[in-house]
């Protein structure tokens, strides 16, 4: 008989640690800031604007709204990746203490640094529509200043997207996306079902109707509760392999620059091409071209 009954608990003990092991689920979060509650300008958007302390506060909150609706709904482990300016905006002192941060930049995988396909699922906080998009706030594609379209295998992307693709590279669907009205449907359009929580609707570049904060926090917990309950749901954005990137730049000399190098072609006095063997090389080849200055130090 006890030997009857010890076979039965370490079954029992066998099923407890195999169900706990299934319900392992590891989110990660990347956090823009142009598309936050309350944001309309560059002011509130650089360390130099005289709006950009209160902005970090906004931005870490609706980063906590989706950490704690994650948690709550069932997430195990959270990697959350500051991905805005110089990707120290964040006010660490205030994220929990069981989550993990990215901080800094360069970084090979640029706003998806630390994915791989050990996670389930990647929520966008704080997302913009792209530099080809003519409605949305901050609208842009990784370099406002720079850049005037990016293209991956003849699409048009937004940062959203191109950082779906990156994910979809480790087989990790996109579940959730925050931002104004342009982000969220442009995002959605490329890549497919996922929620959205729209904080403001765009005017211009410069200008939106907005929620005000504990409103957006609010919706920010429901879509993520509502999307990491439907978790099985959603399918990787995978993009077919080689990858071809296209760059169009808003000055003439990168695009020559860039063309002495043989492994970029230069499509146009514009543009130039680059193909990568999956989207981890192209992710490499944006970070490069995106930051890359000879006073580069230390």
């Amino acid at each position: 008989m006890k030997i009857r009954i010890g076979c039965v608990c370490f079954i029992l003990l066998l099923f407890c640690s195999v169900e706990a092991q299934v319900k392992k689920m590891k989110i990660y979060i990347s956090a823009d800031m142009e598309g936050v509650v309350g944001v309309v300008s560059g002011d509130q958007l650089t360390p130099t604007g005289f709006d950009y302390q209160r902005t970090r506060e906004l931005m870490t909150q609706e980063v906590n709204s989706a950490i704690e609706a994650a948690f709550e709904a069932g997430a195990t482990e959270i990697v959350v990746s500051d991905s805005h300016g110089n990707a120290q905006n964040l006010l660490i002192e205030k994220l929990p203490k069981n989550i993990m941060l990215v901080r800094g930049f360069p970084r090979p995988l640029t706003m998806m640094q630390g994915i791989d396909e050990t996670f389930d699922g990647v929520i966008f906080i704080g997302y913009h529509s792209s530099t080809t998009n003519p409605s949305g706030v901050r609208a842009h594609t990784f370099s406002s200043a720079r850049l005037a379209d990016v293209q991956l295998n003849n699409v048009s992307m937004s940062e959203g997207s191109f950082n779906a693709a990156v994910a979809g590279h480790f087989n990790v669907p996109v579940i959730m996306v925050s931002g104004d009205d342009a982000a969220v449907k442009e995002v959605s359009s490329v890549v497919g079902d996922m929620e959205g929580a729209i904080v403001k609707w765009n005017y211009g570049f410069h200008s939106a109707k907005t929620m005000m904060p504990d409103a957006a926090y609010a919706l920010i917990r429901e879509k993520v509760k509502k999307a990491v309950g439907r978790i099985k749901d959603f399918k990787p954005y995978k993009l077919k392999a080689p990858v071809q990137l296209d760059v169009r730049f808003k000055s003439y000399r990168p695009s020559e620059v860039l063309s002495y190098l043989s492994i970029v072609e230069r499509t146009d006095a514009h543009s130039i091409r680059f193909t990568g063997k999956d989207m981890v090389e192209v992710s490499k080849f944006i970070e490069f071209i995106t930051t890359y200055e000879p006073s580069l130090e230390p």
